[in-house]
């Protein structure tokens, strides 16, 4: 086979692993449909919730890998599955071309990085390190090959805050994976956390994740990010994004730590989406997982089994 054979083939291949989730996300309702009036997002996805205000249209966070005035360069589009490796990357301002090198801190970290398969059954939430010129950097071991997703969490000083995406491919023999089954229950490291509430598209809907321990209430969980509990969705197909906070924090004189940690979210579109939620409890952070689904009808709460360990956070999570 000459060269020229070589590379056809090879275009051909990648575009067969990638070209589904593609197809699926262009097939997607981009845009929120717009909220109830006292509804507010921070600016960056029409996805996120907040307090007082209106909302504006705009895309979900995390389908462009520019936007806004700046961009993710991803320094490392390919890593090896099942090997540790070091992934670069920086946000460039385009007017500039300019690594950005200031930020303002959002919930206790000047940058969240998120990495999820895009079949939802892997998730990474990273805390990187910046250097002085603006590049950061995270290890990162992705456990399979396939087609992932890089987000970026942030708000450059002086700007709005934004959430960008760019493709990171894991090499190796590859092996496409399903959606986990919808569930209301999910149990990690010994603790149990029940989902309450609905997603409904195009409007707030109230979501409640209780922890549990051998059956008994988590009422001493510490903060973490600012919070008692750090939610993330993800919309399956284009692995829209979407960075929930909860209602209250610690030290407002209202908010308890556990054993239920309330939420506001709005889902853009009908569809299946994936919840990850960060709780931390005994110095260690853990990742509890559910699958459900905006505007289907509610079913039985269905036990979903312990997540391994391509749902772990980053190492950093302990301290």
């Amino acid at each position: 086979m000459n060269n020229g054979v070589r590379i056809t083939a090879f275009a051909a291949a990648l575009a067969a692993t990638f070209g589904t989730a593609y197809g699926v996300g262009t097939a997607l309702d981009p845009v929120s449909s717009a909220a109830k009036p006292g509804a507010h997002t921070e600016g960056h996805e029409a996805m996120e919730t907040g307090h007082g205000g209106g909302r504006e249209e705009t895309p979900p966070g995390g389908l462009q890998i520019s936007n806004g005035g700046y961009t993710l360069a991803l320094q490392t589009p390919r890593v090896e599955a099942g090997r540790t490796t070091d992934l670069r990357f920086a946000i460039v301002q385009d007017r500039t071309g300019r690594k950005v090198t200031a930020y303002q801190a959002q919930h206790d970290k000047e940058l969240h990085l998120i990495v999820a398969s895009r079949d939802l059954t892997v998730f990474r939430h990273l805390h990187p390190t910046r250097a002085a010129d603006g590049t950061w950097s995270t290890p990162v071991d992705l456990p399979r090959a396939g087609g992932y997703r890089v987000f970026a969490d942030f708000k450059p000083a002086g700007a709005d805050a934004l959430t960008l995406g760019a493709d990171l491919a894991a090499s190796g023999a590859y092996q496409p994976g399903t959606l986990p089954e919808t569930g209301t229950t999910a149990t990690v490291d010994g603790y149990q956390v029940r989902l309450d509430g609905t997603l409904t598209p195009g409007r707030d809907s109230d979501l409640t994740l209780t922890v549990t321990r051998d059956g008994k209430p988590v009422r001493d969980l510490q903060p973490y990010l600012g919070a008692y509990g750090h939610l993330v969705a993800l919309r399956s197909g284009d692995l829209a994004y979407l960075h929930v906070h909860p209602n209250g924090e610690p030290g407002d004189g209202t908010t308890r730590p556990g054993p239920a940690i309330s939420f506001t979210a709005m889902a853009p579109s009908a569809g299946a989406y994936r919840l990850f939620l960060d709780f931390r409890h005994d110095g260690k952070v853990r990742t509890a997982a559910f699958t459900v689904h905006a505007g289907a009808p509610a079913t039985a709460p269905t036990p979903t089994t312990e997540p391994p360990a391509d749902h772990r956070e980053d190492q950093d999570h302990t301290h």
